[in-house]
């Protein structure tokens, strides 16, 4: 059962709407503390896995939401489960690897057993031993399952929530970041690799980073360097009604320059650099609608990027008020032949922890978290673009973050 009763609020919101966030929000453990009682364990779809990755009846993997973590298992009959990977009995862990399969899972502390819809099917010395010591006649194992979530999949993407009625999912993602997934996710996906990212900031300024369009052609001299991406280029910002949900999305023009950038003197372009292997941004119009960049994210923690060809999808993962973790798995399609694997492979490298785009995302979050501590009675600014969040023919905006907090603020009762 979802608690949404976690206490009230201690920070004061300006009252200038969604323009204005409290820097107290990034450090205060006590709503930290309510985030993961009402957003994370509230009436959210939060993802877990690909479908791919428990393709057979048998298979399961760890994954979290929030601080928890959670099983996802293909059962015997193929229907897709999750629950807490916690035994009912002490409370130990019951998957210590990532993946497994087998017909049933055995806790190592005292040899409780579940099968993989989460049942409880065998107590180690329930009857005792000799006629001495067991469980009393009381005792039924039904009455000890692990505590068991709804899931949903969508585009081989499987999602959980903990809320006993979480809302309609396809009602929860919108028609537009509906669709923009299945653009990307439109047959069936493989896995090329994965990796995992600790990030020294809270989690909420990295789902603000990814949410946020601008900065992209600031910070990461790449993107403008080597033209991939620039404020100028068309495209534009879907926020859905809710506001946590967003897709941002470029259509490369190399026709355009660079002159807004050398007007403003923003770090840009370098005329004279190339790359040694330009391969790595060619790329294959798979889509059919030009669109070199989309950033897609759902609420509380799921980030789908198609970067030229480069697929991944991005479980941002809170671990204390001040760390959250990133995990990346790489993508690609089951039908890909060699060629288009080994582009996706090299394309892989824009990305990451040290990718030549991502890196300074894995930066500049920690530059925020050590500049606000003591000064938390400050407030952020979130005016660029205006102060609603609502979808956008262009990117100089912070409307799809406005649209962040707007989501957050209804889950929190802030």
């Amino acid at each position: 059962m979802a608690h949404l009763d976690a206490g009230t609020s201690k920070i004061a919101w300006p009252s200038n709407a969604l323009t204005s966030v409290p820097y107290r929000v990034y450090t205060d453990t006590d709503e930290y503390a309510r985030e993961i009682e009402r957003i994370f364990k509230g009436p959210t779809w939060n993802y877990l896995c690909l479908a791919v990755e428990i393709a057979e009846p048998g298979d399961y993997v760890v994954s979290s939401i929030g601080e928890t973590p959670v099983v996802v298992a293909r059962s015997l009959d193929g229907g897709i489960h999750a629950f807490v990977n916690r035994c009912a009995h002490r409370g130990a862990l019951l998957c210590l690897n990532r993946r497994g399969h087998g017909k049933d899972i055995t806790c190592v502390y005292h040899g409780w057993s579940y099968d993989l819809t989460g049942n409880l099917t065998g107590v180690a010395f329930q009857r005792g031993v000799q006629r001495q010591g067991g469980m009393p006649p009381e005792f039924k194992r039904e009455d000890h399952n692990l505590r068991k979530l709804k899931v949903v999949e969508f585009c081989g993407l499987i999602f959980g929530s903990f809320a006993d009625n979480p809302p309609d999912f396809q009602s929860y993602l919108g028609p537009e970041i509906s669709s923009r997934i299945a653009r990307v996710m439109h047959k069936p996906l493989k896995v090329l690799g994965r990796t995992t990212q600790v990030l020294p900031n809270n989690w909420k300024l990295y789902f603000e980073n990814v949410k946020d369009t601008y900065h992209a052609s600031i910070l990461h001299t790449f993107f403008t360097t080597f033209e991939i991406n620039r404020l100028n280029q068309r495209g534009g910002v879907v926020v859905d009604e809710g506001g946590g949900n967003h897709a941002s999305y470029t259509i490369m023009d190399r026709s355009l320059d660079s002159t807004d950038y050398k007007q403003q003197e923003i770090r840009s372009s370098k005329d004279d650099y190339r790359l040694a292997d330009p391969s790595m941004l060619e790329g294959v119009d798979e889509f059919g609608d030009g669109v070199t960049l989309q950033i897609l994210t759902v609420f509380p923690g799921l980030v789908v990027q198609q970067i030229q060809n480069s697929l991944a999808v991005r479980q941002l993962l809170p671990r204390g008020v001040d760390r959250c973790e990133l995990v990346w798995t790489i993508l690609g399609f089951a039908d890909d032949d060699d060629a288009m694997t080994e582009h996706r492979l090299k394309q892989a490298n824009l990305v990451g922890p040290a990718g030549y785009i991502s890196m300074e995302d894995g930066c500049v979050g920690g530059f925020v978290q050590r500049a606000v501590r003591g000064i938390e009675e400050d407030n952020g600014v979130l005016m660029m673009g205006g102060g609603d969040a609502s979808s956008q023919t262009y990117r100089a905006t912070e409307s799809s973050v406005r649209g962040f907090w707007k989501k957050y603020r209804a889950l929190m009762g802030v």
